[in-house]
């Protein structure tokens, strides 16, 4: 069995509730959404056996928070990343899966092996394709039998009855799920007052734990 990596490499974690963390990230090549907004497009992999990556991971230090499986989206090669994420639990690694949040029965054959998961809500005006809404469900109900939080990216084609639509589902799901704002760094920087309006909406909903986190590795400059 062979996965397509796209890299392998050491940095700080950019987005989410465990940005700043220090992280090995596992690029897996390939995805099966095109999101107008997706900034890892690659056209390029190395084929890796199970072992041979784990023994690659194993040559970076050990005082790194976890180790990422990103994308792309990992869950495409879920043999692979099954037997990887075996390894690496094994050996004592935190997993920490990034996620675009469609794939739920691929997320339920490996959700054993993780430790943490943050999934996307693709908000079909953010991304400009097809609505999630029942994927994402799914996906959100198997994740919450481990650690999760949920990002959004939000720009300037971003509709307010889709945040709300994606407050809802986690409500329904798992209101103890932290919830992410992210403005996307790759468009148009969003004016000042359409993100007071965003934020403005999750913080007066009291049931749900939710902040607003640019891509700080975009920020600072590193991978």
């Amino acid at each position: 069995m062979k996965g397509r990596i796209t890299e392998v490499f050491d940095s700080v974690q950019g987005e989410g509730i465990y940005v700043g963390e220090r992280q090995l990230f596992v690029r897996f090549f390939g995805c099966n959404l095109a999101c107008k907004f997706c900034d890892t497009k690659s056209e390029r992999f190395t084929e890796y056996q199970p072992q041979e990556l784990f023994a690659e991971l194993k040559l970076y230090a050990d005082d790194y928070h976890s180790v990422s499986f990103t994308g792309g989206e990992p869950l495409l090669q879920k043999d692979f990343l099954k037997e990887i994420l075996q390894l690496t639990h094994k050996g004592g690694f935190k997993n920490y899966l990034e996620t675009n949040g469609t794939l739920a029965a691929e997320l339920g054959e490996v959700i054993d092996y993780l430790d943490i998961v943050a999934m996307d809500i693709k908000l079909p005006s953010s991304t400009g394709s097809f609505p999630y809404w029942r994927a994402h469900q799914e996906f959100l109900k198997t994740a919450s039998l481990k650690e999760v939080f949920v990002k959004m990216v939000i720009c300037h084609s971003t509709r307010v009855e889709d945040i709300i639509n994606a407050l809802g589902l986690v409500k329904e799901v798992n209101p103890a799920a932290t919830i992410i704002l992210q403005p996307d760094s790759a468009g148009e920087p969003l004016a000042l007052d359409r993100k007071i309006e965003y934020f403005k909406m999750l913080s007066e909903d009291h049931s749900l734990v939710s902040c607003a986190i640019p891509q700080m590795h975009k920020i600072i400059g590193v991978p």
